[in-house]
């Protein structure tokens, strides 16, 4: 009986791999290929160094996770929320964007923090997030004034616009995730539209939902000093992804490290408006256009490729080696 049991967790975890590496060819099916050989013409440095960047990232993000973590369990270390950062990278690419929500709720619930307060923790990460963007492309669009309106001038109705709707998504996060006039109003239309009684189900989930944002934003927003400490961090870790165009086109005195990240942020905060899957494909399209101005499409194009890898491929990998050995362990335990 003991052996047939060893033999079913055998099977059922070379099953998981088979799965995780089954999501690994589809996801990348496309761009895979491309990627691999970009990464071959490149030189190891590069790689080395956009590598750097990629996990400074999310080291930093760890470190945003933790920082509101501890809001809810003392104990929760800063090894948890760079392991948390990782875990849900790979849940954000393997689900295409739908699954990092729900794996960051997960992983809070099985340390220490419940259900009801990690689903409005990870709300209002999420929304100083958004914030964070908008922030950080204005601050480097400002710096390098003069550059982007040389080079992107005849775009100018064009990028206001997607100012505008970044600023408007990030103004309804916030709005949602504290304003109790917000959710009266939003509750209000929904017994307006449920007058027969058809989503009743719906209705009561949507005011739970609304008591926990505004018990979240309560408690993790009453703070001013620490609101002002995570959104300078979110800059911080923007600048890690964000220069790695520089890093990229370094050596070629076409582009200097502040308009690259102008170029870079504003090319995420427009593709963020585009309606694509965890932003596969409006990302590589816009980068690409945007940097096309600056250099050739060509550069740009391999640019935007390794940008991929770095952004998505490498968290992608790291977070499904840690998957499987947070798997691994609760098998020993």
């Amino acid at each position: 009986m003991i052996f047939i049991r060893k033999q079913t967790k055998t099977a059922l975890k070379w099953i998981f791999v088979l799965i995780l590496i089954a999501i690994i060819v589809y996801t990348f099916r496309d761009s895979a290929g491309p990627i691999l050989e970009e990464l071959k013409r490149t030189s190891v440095w590069i790689i080395l160094g956009i590598s750097i960047l990629s996990v400074g990232y999310e080291m930093v993000e760890g470190w945003i996770t933790c920082s509101f973590a501890r809001h809810y369990n003392p104990r929760f270390t800063y090894r948890m929320g760079l392991e948390s950062a990782f875990y849900c990278s790979f849940y954000r690419v393997a689900t295409l964007g739908s699954g990092a929500g729900v794996a960051a709720v997960y992983y809070f619930n099985e340390n220490g923090i419940p259900v009801s307060k990690g689903t409005g923790m990870y709300m209002v990460e999420y929304a100083i997030h958004k914030v964070g963007i908008a922030i950080f492309s204005a601050i480097f669009f400002v710096a390098s004034r003069r550059f982007m309106l040389e080079h992107y001038g005849e775009y100018t109705w064009l990028l206001l616009g997607g100012y505008a709707v970044t600023f408007v998504i990030a103004a309804a996060l916030i709005l949602f995730c504290c304003s109790k006039r917000f959710h009266r109003l939003i509750l209000w239309l929904a017994d307006k539209l449920n007058r027969k009684g058809r989503f009743d189900g719906q209705l009561q989930y949507l005011k739970e939902q609304c008591e926990i944002l505004e018990s979240a934003a309560a408690d993790l927003l009453g703070d001013k000093r620490f609101v002002a400490g995570v959104v300078c961090k979110n800059l911080l870790k923007f600048a890690f992804w964000y220069g790695i165009p520089y890093f990229v086109f370094l050596g070629t005195g076409k582009i200097t490290i502040i308009q690259a990240m102008a170029v870079t942020s504003l090319s995420v905060m427009l593709a963020a408006v585009l309606p694509s899957p965890a932003g596969i494909g409006s990302t590589e399209f816009v980068f690409t256009m945007l940097f096309a101005a600056v250099t050739t499409t060509g550069a740009a194009g391999s640019a935007s490729l390794l940008y991929r890898f770095a952004t998505f491929v490498l968290p992608f990998a790291i977070g499904a080696v840690i998957v499987i050995l947070r798997r691994r362990r609760k098998r020993i335990c």
